[in-house]
This record gives C-alpha cells, structure tokens and sequence, in this order.
C-alpha cells in the first residue's frame, strides 16, 4: 500500500508517461518538471525551498542542504514536510543565510509580493540565484488565497525592481497543449469524489486528450502569448 501510494504521489509532481493515466494535470506538471529539472544544476550550496508543500522537486537537486520553509497553517503542520514556518511576513533567517532558493508556484498566492520578494533577497547571499515559477493560464485554486496572476512582463518587472538580474525566463507550453489541459481542468472539477472513478475517467478519456494535445502542440506552431506557466532565473545582485 506504501509504495503504491509512494507511485500515485510522485506522478502528480514528478510524472513520466505511464503517469499520463492517472494524473490529470499531466501536461502542467511534466512541463514544469523538465524545466525545474533543466535549470536545476544552477542552484547549489544551501538551498531554500520557499512554499515548499511537499517538497515535490528536492530529488532534483544536488545541493550541499535543503530547506524547506511555508507558510504557518493547519495543513502545512499536518503534512510536517516544512523544516520552517512563517507568519507570512518575515521569513526566520538571518540576511545572507542561503546559497540559493526555489520558489516554485507560490507567488500568485502572495498577497504582498513585493515584500515577498525582498524577503528572499534579503535572505539569499551574494550572487545567490534563484528559480522561481508561476502559472499564467490556470484557473483560482486553493481558495480563497489565490490573489494573481503574472504576464511575463509583469513578472520582469517585479523581479528585477526588488534587487534581481534575470538570467534566463521561459514560457512552458506556449502550444496548442495548454488548451487541451484546460479543458481537462474543466471537467475535472466536475468528477464524482471518489478516487476509483477519477482513475478511471483519467485512463480512459483525459488520458487520450492529453496525449493528442502534446502531438498536435509539437506539430503546430508555438503561441508565445498563451502559455500554461513561467519559469525565471534569476541572480541577487552584489
């Protein structure tokens, strides 16, 4: 039973194909893992994980430590993944305490992001880096603490107005793939409860569809306008 929970848990954040039949977000998380997995040797030393959840993406690094920090709630002391909790203001680190950061899916649920973001200045050395996503087309998820979306202007900007120099930002899945995970995600919500049935629609209908939509997103041509996420890298100037 643990290791087929182990299976289940490790294919919705870390998915490879045969996870195409049993998660439904599929198209998302398999392109934000291959992007994290890409830019993830550019992280070293001790890294911060902020909104770590989980920590779904830790194998994917090789760091010298790995922290995790999140926000102060009843669902992150239950899960007891976070080494760290904070009330959401000030982080619990002296300045200069990490080596790097992964902010990964957390930003569009910060309802202050820019003393977000200069708390993770604050707390990265040097020359840290740090990797941070978010979502562009998604729909409202963890109500009622889902504040923003960002385009990738918008997120430029907030990064390198808070002390940044971006080194590399990149949409993922600006195809035709991002429609077809939608529309996934809109008759998701609608499945009965029960996890059987929701195995059982994801295997036989959302798993063709997801298929058919990263076909035809590598047959026609990218829309760099429309995209499902964004990922940055970023260095804290000296």
């Amino acid at each position: 039973m643990q290791k087929i929970r182990f299976f289940f848990s490790n294919q919705m954040f870390n998915p490879t194909w045969i996870g195409v039949f049993v998660n439904p977000f599929f198209i998302a998380r398999r392109g934000l893992m291959k992007v994290i997995a890409q830019l993830s040797p550019n992280l070293s030393g001790r890294l911060l994980d902020v909104g770590c959840g989980r920590k779904p993406y830790e194998k994917l690094f090789q760091v010298d430590e790995y922290i995790g920090l999140d926000i102060d709630s009843e669902r992150t002391r239950a899960e007891a993944k976070a080494d760290f909790l904070y009330d959401g203001q000030k982080f619990p680190f002296e300045a200069g305490s990490f080596d790097s950061i992964l902010c990964n899916q957390v930003l569009e649920h910060v309802f202050n992001p820019e003393e977000f973001i200069k708390e993770i200045h604050r707390v990265l050395k040097p020359n840290g880096v740090i990797i941070l996503t978010v979502p562009f087309m998604w729909d409202e998820h963890e109500q009622p603490f889902d504040y923003a979306r960002y385009s990738s202007f918008g997120l430029k900007a907030l990064i390198e107005k808070n002390g940044f120099i971006i080194e590399k930002q990149k949409k993922i899945n600006p195809n035709l793939a991002a429609i077809f995970q939608l529309f996934i995600c809109y008759f998701y919500k609608f499945l009965p409860k029960p996890l059987i049935i929701r195995l059982i629609i994801n295997a036989i209908i959302f798993a063709p569809i997801s298929l058919l939509g990263i076909v035809l997103g590598k047959l026609l041509p990218n829309n760099q306008n429309l995209y499902l996420d964004q990922i940055i890298l970023a260095k804290k100037t000296p």
